[in-house]
C-alpha cells in the first residue's frame, strides 16, 4: 500500500499539504487539491482513519447501549443507529447489557478514557449517578438522566391514551396491564395515562410488574399463563409487544375469541405484530426517527455544531390489528 510521501513525491508537493488535503484540516487550493486526489487515486492510497481522527482528537466511534438485541425493539433501533452514524462517517460500537452487569459501567469508563466520540444510551440498569458525572457527550433515550443530558423519546403518555380509548370503545370493564417499572423512564406514562383514563370510567384495571431487564419469551409466556389463571374473567390486555403476543396465544389456546370477547394492545408495533393472525393492535413508536434524531443530537454534541435541546418528545401512532 502507497504511503502518504509516495503521494506527495507523485503530485509534487509537500506531506504537509497532502495531509490538509486528505483530512480536509487547512486550505489547499483547488487545483493542488485535484493533482493530490489524482495521485491518492493512482497509487490506490488509503488514509491512516486512526491517524486522522487522532488529528482531530476523536475516535470516529460511537457506543450504543442497549438492554438486549434479542428483543425486537432494542435490535431495530441499534439497527437504523448503525446505519445513521455511518452515513455521517463513525462506526458503533454495542454494548448488549443483558441485565445487571459491568457492562454499562465499562462503557462510561471507555468514554472517559476518549476510547469512543460518545454515548447513545436505552439502558436503564446503570444509577443516574454515574452518568451525571460524565462531562463528555451522551444522549439519553427514554430515561431521564438529568439537565445536562438530552432525552429523546416518545409520546407514551399519548399512546396509553389511545389504547385505553380503543379498550372504552369495545366497552371492556376488566383489564390487565402487563408492565415492567424502571425509574424515571419515559415508557412508565403510557401505563399511567392508560389507567387514569379507564379507571375515570369505572373500568377495573389491574397490573403485573415484571423485572425491568427481563426479555426473553419464556418469562412472558408464563406470566401470560398466570394471568388468565388467576382472572379467568379478565377482557382487556395491554403491554409492550412480546407479553401481548403471549396473552394472545393463550387466549387462543383458552378458545377465547378475539377481539370479540377480549381486546389486547400492544406497544411499539415491531415486525413480529404483523406476523400473527390476528394481526396485533399496537401503539407504534417511530424507530427509525428516534433513532435518526438520537444520533444528529449527540453528533451535534460531539462536534460542537450547535447546542440541542434537553428533551424531545416525538409522536406516535396507532396501528390498527385485528386485537381491538
Amino acid at each position: 500500500m502507497a504511503s502518504i510521501r509516495e503521494v506527495a513525491q507523485e503530485a509534487g508537493v509537500g506531506v504537509g499539504t497532502v495531509s490538509r488535503a486528505l483530512n480536509g484540516s487547512g486550505y489547499v487550493s483547488p487545483e493542488t487539491r485535484k493533482k493530490i486526489e489524482k495521485a491518492a487515486k493512482k497509487l490506490n492510497y488509503t488514509p491512516n482513519e486512526l491517524a486522522r481522527n487522532l488529528y482531530h482528537n476523536k475516535t470516529g466511534i460511537v457506543g450504543v447501549i442497549v438492554p438486549d438485541l434479542d428483543h425486537p425493539f432494542f435490535s431495530s433501533l441499534v439497527k437504523y443507529i448503525e446505519m445513521e452514524l455511518y452515513e455521517q462517517g463513525y462506526k458503533t460500537m454495542i454494548c448488549n447489557t443483558v441485565g445487571i452487569s459491568r457492562r454499562e459501567q465499562e462503557y462510561l469508563d471507555m468514554l472517559e478514557r476518549n476510547m469512543v466520540d460518545g454515548i447513545i444510551t436505552a439502558s436503564h440498569g446503570l444509577e443516574v449517578e454515574e452518568y451525571r458525572k460524565q462531562t463528555k457527550p451522551i444522549v439519553s433515550i427514554d430515561r431521564d438522566l438529568g439537565a445536562q443530558i438530552p432525552l429523546i423519546g416518545c409520546d407514551h403518555a399519548k399512546g396509553g391514551e389511545m389504547a385505553a380509548e380503543l379498550m372504552l370503545a369495545a366497552r371492556r370493564k376488566k383489564i390487565f396491564i402487563v408492565s415492567g417499572i424502571a425509574p424515571k423512564v419515559l415508557a412508565n406514562d403510557r401505563y399511567t395515562a392508560f389507567r387514569q383514563i379507564l379507571e375515570k370510567h369505572g373500568v377495573t384495571v389491574l397490573q403485573e410488574i415484571m423485572e425491568w431487564n427481563i426479555f426473553n419469551w419464556e418469562s412472558y409466556y408464563k406470566i401470560a399463563e398466570e394471568i388468565f389463571c388467576r382472572h379467568p374473567d379478565i377482557d382487556g390486555i395491554f403491554s409492550g409487544d412480546l407479553a401481548a403476543l403471549a396473552c394472545l396465544n393463550i387466549a387462543q389456546r383458552r378458545g377465547i375469541r378475539v377481539p370479540e370477547d377480549m381486546s389486547i394492545i400492544g406497544f411499539d408495533a415491531m415486525t413480529p405484530t404483523k406476523m400473527v393472525h390476528p394481526q396485533l393492535t399496537a401503539v407504534r413508536q417511530n424507530v427509525e426517527l428516534l433513532a435518526e434524531i438520537s444520533v444528529n443530537t449527540l453528533l451535534d454534541m460531539v462536534e460542537q455544531r450547535k447546542n440541542v435541546p434537553h428533551r424531545l418528545i416525538l409522536d406516535v401512532e396507532m396501528q390498527h390489528g385485528g386485537t381491538a
